[in-house]
């Protein structure tokens, strides 16, 4: 959660920036939307990729 507030107010503070200078933001918003739609997905894909291939493993305690 805390990782997700300090990414807003990162973004929140970069589009102040940007609205001072008076500059447009370099993407559209959708495309921007979509742009991190597919970074989410990749990152998820590859933590659902990682746990298939190198499942956990199970210990029993000694004496069992």
């Amino acid at each position: 959660m805390q990782a997700m507030l300090l990414s807003l107010g990162a973004g929140t503070l970069a589009g102040m920036v940007y609205g001072l200078l008076g500059v447009k933001s370099p993407a559209p918003p959708v495309i921007a939307l979509v742009g991190l739609a597919g970074i989410l997905l990749g990152e998820q894909a590859l933590r659902a990729a990682r746990a298939v291939l190198d499942p956990p493993t199970v210990t029993q305690p000694a004496g069992r």
